[in-house]
Formats: C-alpha cells, structure tokens, sequence
C-alpha cells in the first residue's frame, strides 16, 4: 500500500480511524495531558466509553456513506486511542512516525501493522531530538503549516508538543514545500487559552478558504499571513468560545464535503452558505478531551 496525502481536503479513500474501546474510563487529575480534560475530571463531567463509541461510529458511518475505506487501530486495554491523528501522518508518499509524549507511546503501538503494509522507503522515522505530533501539521500543496513552540515554551508547557527541531526537520525532509511554522499560544490550565495544537486554532477547507482563532496565535504576524495568504474574504473567523468547542477541528472528506458538529449552528450556516456539502454528527462527548474531527482521523490516501 502507498500512502499519499498532498493536502488537506483531496478526495479522501483511506483513513485511520481511532477506537473508544477499553479507553481507560475517567484518569486522575495526575494523568490529563491537557486542561479541557482535566476540566472535566474535576467537574466529573469527563466522557464515558459508551457515548465516545456512539459518536465515533456515527462518524465512521458517514465516511463510509462517502465511500471511505476505514480502518481502525489494534485496541490497546486501558489505553486512550481516541485521537489517531498525533502518531503518525503523511506527507506526499511518505508516512512520518513522530516523537509523542511519553503518556501517549502505547497509542502509537496500536499502529504498528499499518505501517508495516506500506513500502520501507516511504516510512520515516522522525530523529530523536525532534518532537512533532500530527495535530500540529497540516500539508497545503507546495506549503506545510506547523504549529510548534520554542524552547521556552516547549519546556514549560506539557501541552506544547512539537519543537523547533522537529520543523527544522520537516524543512529537511521536504525541501521542495515551504514550511511555514507558527508559535501558539499554550496553557496546561485554561482551555480558553490554549491552542493544543494548529488544529485547534486554524485549519484549511475547500480549495482555498480557512477557519481560524486569532488568539491561538502567539505572533499577530502570524494570523496576518494567513489572512493574507488565503484572502479576508476566503476565512472564517470563530471566536473564543467557537475555539474551545473545537468549530476548527472539522474534517474533510473531499473538497466540497466537510464532517462538522451538529452543535456548531453558526459555523455549519456558513459553510452551506459557501456551497459546502457539511455532514453534521454529534461529537460533544469526544470534544470534553480537547480534540475533534481532524484528531480522530489519521489520512492516509487522499486522491
């Protein structure tokens, strides 16, 4: 099998689509590696198993209506394999194996066979200096979009997951792209001002139109870029509390159709206003652990 993802809303054909089984119930405070999840630990309003796997395979019904073939990872007991995006991505016809977080290593394990059916020489594994998970990259044909943190940043925050190193080796790998690397904004306590990773704060759509949060980034010159880069007229702006229900972490299915929540009332209008095709499912309970759509998928042929 030959991966191949160019950008991030070509027809898709073949998705890695995470689990809910056995996800380990409710962890302690001590055990949250992000603050919307240790939010809900604390109010005790953290997921339960069977509404995760209601959504997810509600999720998994619409792609496969859209004639996707999916395929899941092996179930790792008492692991949480919801967000499938973070341990691994495509870029061109090579699959990267990043470097995660510790807590998060027996996810990437479940991935294991998949990545043995591609050809040696279109896996590659990210060097040990570097650390890059899959929320934070984002290939837009001749460009890649990374979201990271400098050293500062990096050290301080649990939340901040992909380091200068690992741009720079994207950089490297992909010489003919230009990557383009933006600091987020970064907070292991207050959801409402974290951007967890790129998706989380800006994601491209359609052919060239955008969703973004201008306060998921760190640098005003950064959302300026792309601003500009896409056209005021070709993005759409959600604002702080849009950015904490997660309204950029849409997926698409193909240029013209887009995997929203049934919740994002306003964001959907727009889209359907734009001429998008939007697949509305309900994703409220996944959304308590600061991920959506694009963290639960892991792309891996897109025409």
């Amino acid at each position: 099998m030959q991966p191949r993802v160019i950008n991030e809303t070509n027809t898709l054909k073949l998705v890695v689509l995470g689990i809910a089984d056995d996800f380990g119930g409710t962890p302690t405070v001590d055990h949250t590696y992000d603050p919307k999840s240790k939010q809900h630990v604390l109010d005790g309003t953290f997921p339960q198993e069977v509404d995760l796997r209601r959504e997810m395979e509600n999720f998994r019904k619409v792609l496969v209506k859209h004639n996707i073939e999916v395929i899941r990872p092996e179930n790792q007991p008492g692991v949480n394999q919801v967000f499938a995006r973070d341990i691994g991505f495509v870029i061109d016809e090579t699959f990267i194996i990043p470097n995660i977080i510790e807590d998060r290593h027996k996810e990437a394990s479940a991935v294991i066979d998949i990545v043995k059916s591609f050809p040696k020489s279109s896996v590659l594994k990210a060097p040990s200096n570097t650390r890059i998970e899959g929320g934070d990259v984002m290939p837009w044909n001749d460009k890649i979009f990374v979201g990271y943190s400098e050293e500062a940043d990096f050290k301080k925050y649990k939340v901040s997951r992909t380091n200068r190193a690992g741009v720079d080796f994207l950089q490297e790998q992909f010489p003919e792209r230009q990557v383009h690397a933006f600091e987020l904004n970064k907070s292991d306590d207050n959801a409402y001002e974290n951007a967890l990773h790129l998706d989380c704060c800006f994601q491209p759509i359609g052919l060239d139109q955008a969703i973004i949060y201008k306060g998921g980034f760190k640098h005003e010159a950064d959302y300026q870029f792309l601003i500009e880069y896409f056209g005021e007229d070709k993005v759409i702006e959600i604002d702080q509390q849009e950015m904490y229900q997660m309204y950029s972490n849409v997926f698409s299915i193909s240029p013209e159709v887009i995997v929203s929540g049934s919740s994002f009332t306003r964001l959907n209008q727009i889209l359907r206003d734009r001429g998008f095709i939007v697949e509305e499912v309900e994703y409220d309970e996944v959304a308590k652990m600061e991920g959506l759509f694009r963290c639960s998928t892991m792309p891996l042929i897109r025409d």
